[in-house]
C-alpha cells in the first residue's frame, strides 16, 4: 500500500510540473508574438527596403544616347520583371550642344536556362542564359528644340499625335549572366551582359509612310548589369 501511495504522489508531482512548464511555455509564446505596433514597423521596414535598387547598369545606344547609366529594381517570384531608370548623353554632332536624356524602362524575362548545371558553382560560378528579353520604354530629350505639343508655326495636325519630346520604344534581346560564387563576391552577386534590338514609334510610322525597309528602323544596343540582390 505504501508503494502505491508513493507512486501516486510521484505521478501527481510530475503532472503538476508538466502543467507549470506548459503554462510557462504558453506565456513565453504569447510574449514572443509581435504586437500590432511591431507588425506595423516591420511592414514599414519592408516597404522602405523595397525602394533600394537591386541593380545598376550601363548601356550603349537604344535611342537613349551614346551611353546611358542608371539603376533599377527586379521583382516577381523569379525576378522576371524589372524596372530601370536611366540617364543618357547625346553628343552635339551638328547641333550647338550635347543633350541629356532620361528613360523609364520595363523589362520582362520569361525564361532562364542554367548552362552549367553540373559545374562547380562554389568556385567557378553559375552561368545562366536568358534566350528572350522584352522591353518597353519611354524616353525624353532635354532641350528647347523638342516639344510636347505641336507649335503654332506648323499647319494643323502636321505632326498629328507625334511629339518630338517623348519617344515610345520596344526591344527584344538576350542575356548571359554570371552568378558570382559567394566567397568571391565584393559589390555584386551577379553580372549580366545583354544586347537588344529595338525601334521607336517615329521610325515605325516612317516605315509605313515612306516604305523604309524594316532593317533600317532597327537599332542594336549592348550593355552590362550589376546586381546587388
Amino acid at each position: 500500500m505504501a508503494m502505491k501511495w508513493n507512486t501516486l504522489l510521484i505521478n501527481m508531482a510530475l503532472l503538476a510540473c508538466s502543467i507549470h512548464a506548459s503554462a510557462d511555455d504558453s506565456i513565453n509564446v504569447q510574449q514572443n508574438l509581435p504586437n500590432v505596433y511591431e507588425q506595423h514597423m516591420q511592414r514599414m521596414k519592408n516597404n522602405w527596403a523595397s525602394l533600394i535598387p537591386t541593380h545598376f547598369l550601363i548601356q550603349n545606344a537604344g535611342n537613349m544616347g551614346v551611353f546611358s547609366v542608371g539603376l533599377g529594381w527586379s521583382y516577381g517570384k523569379r525576378h522576371q520583371w524589372e524596372t530601370d531608370l536611366l540617364f543618357g548623353y547625346i553628343p552635339k554632332h551638328d547641333s550647338s550642344r550635347g543633350k541629356l536624356t532620361s528613360t523609364i524602362k520595363g523589362n520582362y524575362i520569361p525564361w532562364s536556362i542554367c548552362m552549367n548545371p553540373h559545374g562547380d558553382w562554389t568556385t567557378k560560378g553559375k552561368w545562366n542564359f536568358e534566350p528572350l528579353t522584352t522591353s518597353l520604354y519611354i524616353n525624353t530629350v532635354y532641350g528647347h528644340e523638342f516639344w510636347k505639343t505641336q507649335p503654332g508655326r506648323y499647319p494643323d495636325k502636321y505632326y498629328e499625335f507625334m511629339s518630338t519630346k517623348f519617344r515610345l520604344n520596344i526591344a527584344i534581346g538576350q542575356r548571359l549572366t554570371l552568378v558570382i560564387p559567394k566567397n568571391k563576391r565584393r559589390l555584386h552577386n551577379r553580372v549580366s551582359l545583354f544586347y537588344e534590338v529595338g525601334t521607336c514609334d517615329l521610325y515605325v510610322r516612317s516605315m509605313f509612310q515612306t516604305n523604309i525597309p524594316l532593317k533600317d528602323i532597327l537599332g542594336l544596343s549592348i550593355g552590362l548589369k550589376f546586381y546587388t540582390q
